[in-house]
């Protein structure tokens, strides 16, 4: 790409896809996990989904806390690219990528205990929450069993912000495709003492997912080392990392992950909410959750691929690239979110069959079916708010994804799920619409968020103090 070429989308694409294959990697561990619980009955697929849910939804706010790095790094690479007029790094963006790098690790690792520790108090409050104590009592294992599987994953995730932010992320197709398989068959032998090993049941479902984690941390972190240009600045010295870096990352990573926090607490609050209408309601609540969550991925590496395209340009102060980005990311999402929302209306019942077929009932069938329709809905507004979120990101501004996420989230949508569960007689059906119209109002404030940065970019000293944050 020239100086004065507008990003394609192939370039969009291009960091965007391997970002998605590792996000897909993550989910399909969490989606073959369903799966294997369906084997063990409706109430597993109730516990186990939920234990699922609140592990993503820490998972997330880890991640969140190291997502920036990927951003800072392009944009010191961009800065250097401007003083040298070529796409070689000068030895000061080479000293500045890797203190980044030290502190993204020291921060990460203590994210990730911090968060495993969380996790398994979360495990321990559900018999607070009005939940059933059959789903308690088989929730509790499997969390114990999902907490240490946090730290290879968001170490991986710091590697995967270097990478991306170096704009050489590279396929993920095949260790995403291994690692489903080893996960499958973790699951068959930790579930079912194949070879004569214990029967850990949902507790090792949680196992298998800890293991395969720490596998694919180990072979990007090889593939990583394989690469030329990334060997040359990788380091993984945490321990060895300056306390004005780590607060740098950390003042970026905290509204970061508090927005995904919070998009993840309001998805937790509707689960809790539908655990009190029932275990079927919850179990085709937990599947056509993780369904959405699946298509989801593709907004996250299309947030963070355009994200790093923006924050370049901030660096290299192109600014006239930053609005092309943003309609080609859009296009990209709305395209493959219709075509996705087609098939959930014209063959729901082959959309949900992997999900249901070991352990269905009409009323499960049907229940699932109809929130599938909220899951169209779910999927646009909940995706088109996370693109902008990381276009913001790269302006810089993690702030007003955290304000318009609270305000669309905790003033409209979490009241609007409550008053329209209990005091409409919608039920469960009352809590997605509310989850829906949540999503909806955030959305629509991000954008707004995000058309006045780009106003403001317009002037050329707004641009210049841009690249130097």
């Amino acid at each position: 790409m020239t100086a004065t070429a507008f990003p394609s989308y192939r370039s969009i694409l291009a960091l965007a896809g391997p970002i998605i294959g590792l996000q897909l990697a993550q989910v399909a561990l969490t989606s073959t996990d369903l799966l294997m619980m369906g084997t063990l009955g409706v109430q597993a697929v109730a516990a186990g989904g939920l234990a699922l849910l609140l592990y993503n939804q820490l998972r997330t706010m880890c991640v969140g806390m190291v997502t920036g790095v990927g951003n800072q790094i392009a944009a010191a690479v961009g800065r250097g690219e401007k003083r040298s007029g070529s796409h070689t790094l000068d030895q000061q963006s080479v000293s500045e990528v890797q203190s980044i790098l030290r502190a993204a690790f020291a921060v990460a690792t203590l994210s990730a205990i911090a968060g495993g520790l969380l996790l398994v108090g979360l495990g321990y409050g559900l018999r607070w929450l009005h939940q059933s104590p059959a789903v308690v009592n088989l929730t509790l294992p499997i969390m114990f069993t999902l907490a240490p599987g946090l730290l290879p994953m968001i170490w991986l995730n710091v590697l995967r912000q270097f990478a991306v932010g170096m704009r050489r992320a590279g396929s993920l197709l095949a260790v995403t495709l291994t690692s489903i398989g080893i996960n499958i068959l973790l699951n068959c032998l930790f579930i079912y003492g194949w070879f004569g090993l214990p029967t850990f049941g949902l507790a090792g479902i949680g196992l298998a997912t800890t293991l395969v984690q720490l596998w694919t941390f180990l072979v990007y972190l090889r593939k990583v080392q394989r690469d030329e240009k990334l060997s040359a600045l990788l380091t993984l010295e945490g321990w060895r990392a300056e306390g004005s870096e780590i607060r740098r990352i950390v003042r970026m990573g905290t509204p970061i992950a508090l927005t995904y926090g919070s998009e993840a607490a309001i998805t937790s609050i509707a689960t809790l909410l539908m655990g009190m209408f029932g275990p079927v309601m919850l179990a085709a609540s937990n599947i056509v959750n993780q369904l959405a969550y699946i298509v989801y991925q593709m907004n996250i590496g299309l947030s963070q691929g355009s994200s790093i395209l923006v924050s370049r340009a901030v660096g290299r102060h192109e600014g006239d690239h930053i609005a092309p980005i943003a309609r080609r990311s859009f296009t990209l999402s709305f395209g493959v979110m219709g075509l996705i929302g087609l098939l959930y209306l014209f063959i729901p019942q082959a959309v949900l069959w992997p999900f249901t077929h070991t352990h269905n009932t009409p009323e499960l069938s049907a229940t699932a079916s109809v929130l599938l329709w909220f899951a169209i809905a779910h999927q646009f507004f909940k995706g088109s708010q996370n693109v902008c979120i990381g276009l913001l990101r790269g302006l810089g501004n993690t702030r007003a994804g955290l304000i318009n996420t609270l305000a669309g989230y905790w003033v409209v949508g979490i009241p609007v799920m409550a008053l329209c569960a209990f005091t409409t007689q919608w039920g469960g059906f009352g809590v997605w619409f509310g989850l829906c119209l949540g999503f909806a109002v955030t959305s629509i404030l991000l954008w707004l968020s995000f058309l006045r940065e780009l106003r403001q970019l317009q002037h050329p000293e707004n641009l210049t103090q841009q690249a130097l944050k």
